[in-house]
């Protein structure tokens, strides 16, 4: 973590956690152990994997919605069934970021380096997001993604990497349209020099066949190779922007969403009994809180809902901080990863959010290969590979609605 102090080369740590404490963890406020244990055993259970939210579609990926209504671009950019077929596009893109600019480069150089407990370091996080933007009529986000998949080509298995930038503009003002412009730059494409020679090989055929995985039965997914055309969408359902666990709300809504660690948390444990029912294990309702406190960091909330959201992050049980990783574009922050493993066509996948302690932002989304199957290390993936990502690479307001390409579907 980097942290740049005004005087000595060392930031004083004590004041930082005293400032980006949760309130859970204010001692006047804690209880004895027992109780704390008890408390922990009501935020964990099982999500119900593979629901369709009401604003956003879930994508082909390790089971997790994406952060906020942004899988609508999964129905454009990502996995089409049976006889449909991959047109060159990524998956569905999620906006996380730093507000109002563009996120650079963060790499590791000069400076100085203080390496203490990855939690700390969200608690830090909690603290530099707390800056407040100017708002404007549009939330605005940029995203570069990939995905990666093993597909049959006449005979000969292949590793696929599929790229695209996606640009999403919701609209918070009565009369403003939300679009998603899913796609852009998109392309499809053998995922390495060993992997182009076999498609070569095959004789270079322009569509390319993955299997779907267990839960859509017997299905498969068609790759087109070559570039794809991007597609846009309209994103909004009326004023509801956004889809907050069960809920389309609106930003009248986010605005209203409590600022407090604690007021947040019990809120979105009140959202994660109705969409989920019953508590039915640890690790599946700590994925399901981190990935809704993930979804706020992103949207256009009060800086005290995006700090108490990281705060949220920090105290959830079983969610592992590894410490300082490097996202796919080559920026530095830290690794959250979430507390379950999937099993998919790949192998077993994790999934990991990168962010950058010393603004406050996500930088990235990133599925993680943890154990290949047979068919994935044929085609030359090992476990470390990123399978998927989306990263972020600006998040602000902007005063005009995007524009839409000339030859976009939609």
């Amino acid at each position: 973590m980097k942290i740049r102090p005004e005087r000595s080369g060392r930031p004083d740590v004590m004041k930082t956690l005293a400032d980006a404490r949760p309130d859970a963890l204010d001692p006047s406020l804690l209880t004895d152990p027992a109780r704390q244990e008890e408390a922990f055993a009501r935020i964990v259970t099982d999500a119900a994997d593979g629901r369709v939210t009401r604003l956003a579609v879930p994508r082909r990926r390790s089971g997790f919605r994406p952060l906020g209504a942004v899988a609508l671009a999964a129905v454009a950019a990502s996995v089409a069934v049976a006889v449909g077929t991959f047109d060159g596009q990524g998956p569905a893109d999620r906006p996380t970021a730093r507000p109002q600019s563009s996120v650079p480069p963060r790499t590791s150089g000069s400076g100085a380096d203080l390496r203490v407990d990855g939690h700390i370091e969200l608690l830090a996080a909690a603290r530099n997001a707390e800056s407040a933007p100017a708002e404007g009529p549009y939330w605005q986000t940029t995203t570069e993604s990939q995905h990666v998949d093993v597909a049959d080509a006449n005979g000969h298995l292949i590793a696929v990497r599929s790229t695209g930038t996606s640009l999403w503009s919701v609209g918070v003002r009565p009369g403003t349209d939300s679009l998603m412009v899913s796609g852009e730059n998109s392309a499809t494409g053998p995922r390495t020099p060993a992997d182009r020679k076999r498609w070569n090989a095959a004789g270079s055929p322009r569509t390319v066949v993955a299997e779907a995985g267990k839960a859509s039965g017997n299905a498969k997914i068609a790759y087109t190779m070559g570039p794809g055309r991007p597609m846009v969408m309209h994103t909004s359902v009326g004023d509801r922007i956004y889809a907050v666990g069960p809920d389309n709300v609106s930003y009248k809504d986010l605005r209203a969403l409590p600022s407090s660690s604690d007021g947040l948390r019990r809120h979105l444990e009140a959202l994660y009994a109705r969409d989920n029912g019953a508590d039915s294990g640890s690790s599946g309702r700590a994925a399901w809180m981190l990935r809704q406190a993930g979804n706020l960091i992103t949207m256009p909330v009060k800086p005290g809902v995006r700090a108490a959201a990281y705060r949220v992050m920090a105290g959830l049980p079983g969610v592992r901080v590894v410490g300082q990783v490097t996202d796919p574009l080559g920026r530095t922050g830290v690794g959250v990863e979430f507390p379950k493993s999937y099993r998919t066509p790949l192998g077993t996948t994790r999934e990991r959010l990168v962010v950058d302690p010393s603004t406050g932002a996500m930088l990235s989304d990133q599925t993680l290969l943890v154990a290949p199957s047979a068919r994935a290390e044929t085609a030359g993936l090992a476990a470390g590979a990123t399978v998927a990502n989306s990263a972020t690479t600006r998040m602000g307001w902007g005063e005009r609605q995007i524009s839409v390409p000339k030859n976009a579907r939609g």
